[in-house]
């Protein structure tokens, strides 16, 4: 089967380089020559755990190519799957014009029948809009489907090559048939391949990662009540993920949800429901306390210090989570506007994220080419992302270094008791009295 998708974003080449794992014939298009002349050297545009393995393996074997000739690679297609992005408009929307015109050129340029599938997050209604772009033009049959992704970063290829289930929105046996067929070989382990109408399918995506950022709003906010109140947040995780109607997934506390999926997402979700007159006030409330959790760290570190004033700060981690160099809606990026606006510097690190933080902040702030490194002479370090190397450091070297022993941990990383029997000033989300 050839297998067409353009975008070579996150999502785009993760799917593209697991289909070509499972013998496919995959060409990955996308209008950045820069980003194709990297790929075709095996150098990739983002981070992710086993991606430059997979990419540089089946590029090797010819299953998987890349290119800037979007019309080539839809001639030659059997399946297009859209994988560009939709960004937030102004209101909050998701903005299409992307989808919209690779629709566009797909019903101009395609030569056979063809299953068009929108793998990108759109809105419910998207596919009637791809539907009307493509027959502008089509001179073949061809059937619009919906087939949302469900990827974490930092885990991306697990999750597509062993999914929990694959959501697809068809409506035609055509379509139904041929993507069973693309399929098959990640569910054979029983996972199920739920289809539906092509509504329910748009509706999935959003739903799920709706439900998954109210989690993690609402362990924030009891997070922040045990610390009123005199409870260990860790213990009331441990306590309610044990029920088997909740689950002990997306309960740890942290300094508020970020990335490129659960912000946009909530707020396009937020403007489908507003359109329609039909309140989601529980997502309206997730996103309100969302935006405070992300004060949290700053709030918790100026207590500690009195003031930023002609302070230096290290931060470890500005990825928005591990295993991965995104920063977009980084609780980090939160922190370090308030210690700047307060008159302190700082001085960070993060595994995977160095080169994404300077194109995004320049010279605001300095890069530590290691860990040790940013906590020279630090008055304060304030642990945002918990990356593995940062669970079990050297305390005596991190004390030394510091200027002050103050740590804010927002990951809840270390033992309050050993924190505290070392002589640290620690600090972490929902385990001590505020």
């Amino acid at each position: 089967m050839n297998i067409t998708v353009v975008g070579s974003g996150y999502v785009g080449l993760v799917a593209g380089a697991c289909f070509a794992e499972t013998g496919s014939s995959v060409t990955c298009a996308d209008i950045d020559q820069g980003k194709i002349e990297g790929l075709q050297k095996n150098v990739l545009p983002i981070y992710e755990p086993g991606l430059d393995t997979l990419v540089e393996r089946n590029q090797g074997a010819g299953r998987l190519r890349f290119t800037t000739d979007i019309p080539a690679a839809i001639a030659s297609a059997d399946v297009v799957f859209i994988a560009v992005g939709t960004p937030p408009d102004e209101d909050g929307s998701a903005d299409l014009k992307y989808v919209i015109s690779v629709a566009d050129v797909i019903g101009r340029h395609m030569t056979r029948e063809l299953v068009v599938v929108t793998k990108s997050t759109v809105p419910v209604g998207t596919a009637d809009k791809v539907r009307n772009a493509v027959a502008a033009h089509a001179k073949f049959p061809f059937h619009v489907c919906s087939n949302p992704e469900f990827l974490k970063e930092g885990a991306a290829i697990d999750d597509f090559l062993k999914p929990d289930r694959v959501v697809l929105g068809v409506d035609s046996d055509f379509a139904r048939s041929v993507m069973a067929e693309l399929y098959a070989p990640f569910v054979r382990t029983g996972k199920p391949i739920i289809f539906m109408d092509i509504p329910s399918a748009e509706m999935t995506k959003y739903a799920a990662n709706a439900m998954l950022a109210t989690r993690i709003s609402f362990m924030n906010e009891i997070a922040g009540l045990c610390e009123q109140v005199g409870a260990n947040v860790d213990l009331v995780r441990k306590g309610i993920g044990s029920d088997g109607r909740i689950g002990p997934s997306f309960l740890f506390p942290g300094p508020g949800y970020g990335g490129s999926c659960f912000p946009k997402d909530v707020q396009a979700l937020l403007r489908t429901a507003h359109g329609v007159r039909s309140p989601l006030s529980v997502l309206e409330a997730v996103e309100e306390a969302n935006a405070r959790q992300k004060l949290v760290l700053g709030t918790k570190l100026a207590a500690a210090l009195g003031s930023f004033e002609g302070k230096r700060i290290a931060v470890w981690g500005l990825a928005f989570k591990a295993n991965t160099d995104d920063m977009r809606e980084s609780p980090a990026l939160v922190l370090i506007e308030q210690v700047l606006q307060g008159g302190g510097t700082v001085c960070a690190h993060d595994p995977a994220a160095m080169h994404e933080a300077k194109r995004r902040l320049g010279t605001t702030i300095s890069f530590a080419d290691t860990s040790y490194a940013a906590l020279e002479g630090a008055d304060a370090l304030v642990v945002v992302t918990d990356w593995n190397e940062y669970r079990f450091p050297d305390f005596a070297r991190m004390h030394a270094a510091l200027r002050q022993p103050v740590v804010i941990d927002g990951r809840n990383l270390y033992d309050q008791a050993k924190m505290n029997k070392l002589g640290f000033m620690y600090r972490s989300i929902g385990r001590e009295r505020a």
